[in-house]
């Protein structure tokens, strides 16, 4: 079956409750620990369903926002959802207080019992409302920013579409095109803050009715952080700070100095080189054929993967009016089937995509059979990781994607991965300031915005773009509006890509067999236990981020980038 042919059904809510709340008394009068492990795998069909049409629901209506039935149907989630997790923590709770703990704990994880632990420490029944409207605010964002239509080049873009000319040889271009995008959230700058003000308002609330003072610690518990702290994250920045802000921003003047420029304005640090950036060659249909040779031949499980994924129809990759912009990868429990969302562009970062999401995509292909659906996905830092990892395995195929050019991508991906790393944190570091003072004005959040970015970024340069000197470069990051403190995952996961890429470059072999464990394993073992899985050292641990990134820094040196 095309994922074209899977039939969405609105689970009706009414009807779930009460099949949940049933399962709910046999769990709690059942007399021995067999019966509450069959009730439990009963638990788990129902909910893989409800999340199978959710998930539905979701992919349909991101690849067209315009489309009012899923746009509704969307709207229906965002109220039932809060009243799914209401059932969930019910759930959480039972088996907490089982009688028959041990004898759980042993059939499904210790690992089970620590995540239902943390998801009752995030909710209440007081909340509900408050959690509908987050849910809708989200949405609402997602809504806005599909919406832009940005006439540009005679033809009406939407924002992924706009992308391509930022990296245009043409500098006059590559700045016309970088105002035209920002104009849209210049436009609509009263409605973002407006947004984004409502939704800090909104988790503050939240976060003060469960009992903390701030949204910082509920975010975290949220993210499933068992077993780090907000101390810990800044004490990796400071080692981002200190360790990979020079690096970066020799590897700036190194660019400014192949493009003939003084100094690099904004709009010039997309394009690398003077005869253009590696675009991949051939159409997406050759790209997504190429990707289906460098999958068959990386390995036997990749090959597998990728093959259920092209049958299957399990992509949607081109962008188009009304599409929401970005990528992503998710699952759909009943079918057992990984989804890639992306938006083709032209640019080096279509074939990302056939690396990074399918990263994603074949790890949770990996860990499908997982009987706990909390298992089927690891926390986020860890699921990047996957993706990060996969877009080292995959160079040796690059060739296919980029020909003549395919040095020239390794040197942009080596640079640009050390380059993410310090505005990665800025994420990060702007975000704890907001919840930590949820009553800054939107002013007060523009110009902290922009001193953090000073701080990281200190070549940052935006000439005459008033906008963006205020410190609203950061509207265009979706994650900070509706997944707080999700992004400093991405520069914990890109410390141990690095890893994996120096362990590579040492044995392929059991490197590939170290990833492979890795993915296996899913969510079943918290961020630092699934490390030790894939034999890699601690982020957070002093030392590591200058230890990760020293191999890194010695392959870009490597390459004669002088020449193109």
């Amino acid at each position: 079956m095309k994922f074209t042919e899977f039939e969405y059904k609105r689970p009706e809510f009414e009807v779930f409750k009460a099949d949940f709340e049933k399962l709910l008394v046999d769990f709690e009068t059942a007399d021995s620990a067999e019966k509450q492990n069959e009730i439990m795998k009963a638990f788990n069909n129902l909910r893989r369903t409800f999340d199978t049409m959710s998930t539905l629901c979701s992919i349909r209506y991101d690849v067209n926002t315009e489309d009012k039935f899923y746009e509704a149907e969307q709207e229906y989630f965002d109220q039932t959802g809060p009243l799914l997790q209401e059932l969930v923590v019910k759930y959480y709770k039972a088996i907490i207080e089982s009688k028959f703990r041990a004898d759980l704990e042993a059939k499904w994880g210790k690992h089970l019992f620590n995540i239902a632990d943390m998801e009752l420490k995030t909710f209440s029944p007081e909340i509900i409302e408050d959690l509908q409207e987050e849910n809708k605010l989200n949405s609402d964002h997602t809504k806005l920013i599909a919406s832009a239509k940005i006439m540009f080049d005679g033809e009406v873009k939407n924002l992924s579409q706009m992308r391509p000319y930022f990296e245009n040889r043409d500098r006059s271009v590559r700045k016309a095109a970088y105002e035209a995008y920002c104009g849209f959230f210049e436009q609509n700058e009263a409605q973002l803050d407006d947004l984004y003000d409502k939704l800090v308002k909104v988790r503050t609330r939240i976060a003060k009715k469960l009992g903390y003072d701030t949204f910082t610690e509920l975010g975290y518990i949220r993210l499933g952080r068992s077993d780090y702290n907000a101390e810990m994250v800044k004490g990796y920045r400071d080692q981002v700070h200190k360790v990979v802000v020079p690096i970066a921003s020799k590897l700036l003047e190194r660019q400014a100095s192949r493009l003939g420029l003084d100094n690099l304005k904004y709009y010039d640090e997309p394009l690398k080189f003077t005869s253009g950036n590696a675009d991949p060659k051939g159409t997406p249909e050759e790209i997504m054929n190429n990707g289906l040779k460098m999958y068959d031949e990386l390995s036997k499980e990749t090959a597998d993967f990728f093959n259920f994924m092209t049958q299957h129809g399990l992509f949607d990759v081109l962008a188009r009016k009304g599409k929401m912009g970005g990528g992503y990868c998710t699952f759909l429990p009943d079918y057992k089937a990984p989804f890639i969302f992306a938006n083709f562009n032209g640019t080096a970062g279509d074939v990302e995509v056939l690396t990074h999401e399918a990263g994603h995509a074949f790890q949770v292909y990996s860990s499908r059979n997982y009987e706990a659906p909390e298992y089927v996905w690891p926390t986020l830092e860890a699921c990047e990781i996957h993706s990060m990892s996969m877009e080292f395995f995959t160079y040796p195929w690059m060739q296919l994607f980029f020909e003549d050019e395919m040095l020239k991508h390794r040197f942009s991906h080596l640079s640009e991965a050390i380059l993410f790393l310090p505005y990665g944190v800025s994420v990060d570091e702007f975000q704890h300031f907001v919840y930590e003072n949820p009553e800054a004005t939107s002013d007060e959040r523009k110009a902290k915005w922009r001193e953090i970015e000073k701080k990281y970024l200190p070549l940052r340069d935006y000439e005459d773009n008033t906008f963006y000197e205020k410190g609203t470069m950061w509207f265009r990051q979706s994650h900070i509006f509706e997944v707080p403190f999700y992004y400093i995952d991405y520069t914990l996961a890109q410390v141990c890509a690095f890893q994996f890429y120096n362990k590579m470059n040492e044995d392929r072999e059991n490197a590939w067999k170290d990833y492979q464990d890795l993915c296996n394993a899913g969510g079943s073992k918290p961020f630092l236990q699934l490390l030790e899985v894939a034999k890699l050292k601690n982020p957070f641990a002093d030392g590591t981020v200058a230890e990760s990134v020293a191999l890194i820094e010695q392959s870009i040196e490597a390459i004669d980038d002088s020449k193109w």
